[in-house]
């Protein structure tokens, strides 16, 4: 599918002028965005995740909207509110930032648990509900989250709920030596997000997001797909594995990013490139593994290395 890999082409080389080194993220962000899903980004501050997000909605031409997330934040700072018109003896729907095509939504665990759960219908269903009326949002629509990993005073965990709606958890990471220097030499005299330009519009966006649904996924990688997930739920170290949300979004995020490969067939590798990411920020360890600090990156890897893969022989 040459079309599908062009545009990704396009929009991931225009958002790495800006975001330098990280290309095998900002693919991924653009994977859950053909896929329709949403993405949490948990990673220290100062790497480049506001930078991220404004450098895709200006490759494709979305409306942007940011919400920094505080204890005192409310649902409808987010959501939006109806207040009444004298004028014509009528309430109106006053929009809050959530009603935006790309939203990032800053140090999202810093926010309470109420604020927090303004999120869960416009992540899963697209609206929002103010006083019984539904709003809709705009389509192509993503909601970028961000957390700092390491500081937890004043913070709010994620509960499952909102953490099984994101589609895949990246980390950004520093950046290395040589890369590092490219980005201060890059702002010298300007920022390169001031110069990022739309190089597809919604229209393409939302035409890719039909076309990979025609990619082929065989019976077999079905199969491999579940058996993934099932094993995360078996696995003895993991209290709580992935639902049936985390198998449906690494089928549709393998058939993107076998498109992006120039392929209309998914092959083992894609659910593989894409497992980690999928799949870790929606298990609950043991109490026991807790105590021995678990990665659940580490047991989904171990789950891969574990499940045969279809089509393979034995050495």
């Amino acid at each position: 599918m040459p079309d599908s890999q062009s545009s990704a082409e396009m929009v991931i080389n225009n958002v790495e002028r800006a975001i330098v080194g990280k290309r095998d993220a900002v693919e991924k962000v653009l994977v859950a965005m053909v896929s329709h899903g949403h993405v949490l980004i948990e990673d220290v501050p100062g790497v480049g995740k506001t930078t991220l997000a404004k450098a895709f909605a200006q490759s494709i031409g979305c409306d942007f909207r940011r919400i920094q997330f505080t204890p005192d934040l409310l649902p409808s700072d987010i959501a939006g509110v109806s207040i009444y018109n004298q004028k014509t003896s009528e309430f109106e729907f006053r929009p809050g930032p959530i009603m935006a095509q790309i939203v990032l939504a800053d140090e999202i665990n810093r926010a309470t648990p109420k604020s927090q759960s303004a999120l869960l219908e416009a992540m899963d269903e697209h609206q929002v509900t103010i006083d019984g009326v539904t709003h809709k949002m705009a389509e192509p629509f993503l909601v970028l989250a961000t957390q700092n990993p390491i500081e937890y005073e004043g913070t709010f965990p994620l509960p499952e709920s909102q953490l099984d709606r994101f589609f895949m958890r990246i980390t950004l990471g520093y950046a290395g030596r040589e890369h590092e220097l490219k980005i201060i030499e890059s702002q010298l005299h300007a920022h390169p997000i001031d110069s990022i330009e739309q190089v597809i519009d919604v229209v393409d966006l939302i035409q890719l997001q039909e076309e990979i649904k025609n990619v082929y996924v065989d019976q077999r990688v079905h199969e491999y797909i579940v058996d993934i997930v099932r094993s995360t739920r078996e696995h003895s170290d993991i209290y709580l594995g992935a639902s049936t949300r985390a198998s449906l979004a690494l089928f549709r995020g393998s058939q993107v990013m076998a498109s992006f490969r120039s392929r209309d067939y998914v092959v083992p590798d894609d659910v593989k490139a894409l497992a980690g990411d999928v799949l870790a920020h929606r298990l609950i360890v043991s109490p026991a593994a807790r105590i021995r600090n678990l990665d659940t990156r580490d047991t989904v890897g171990e789950i891969l290395d574990s499940m045969p893969v279809p089509g393979a022989t034995a050495a």
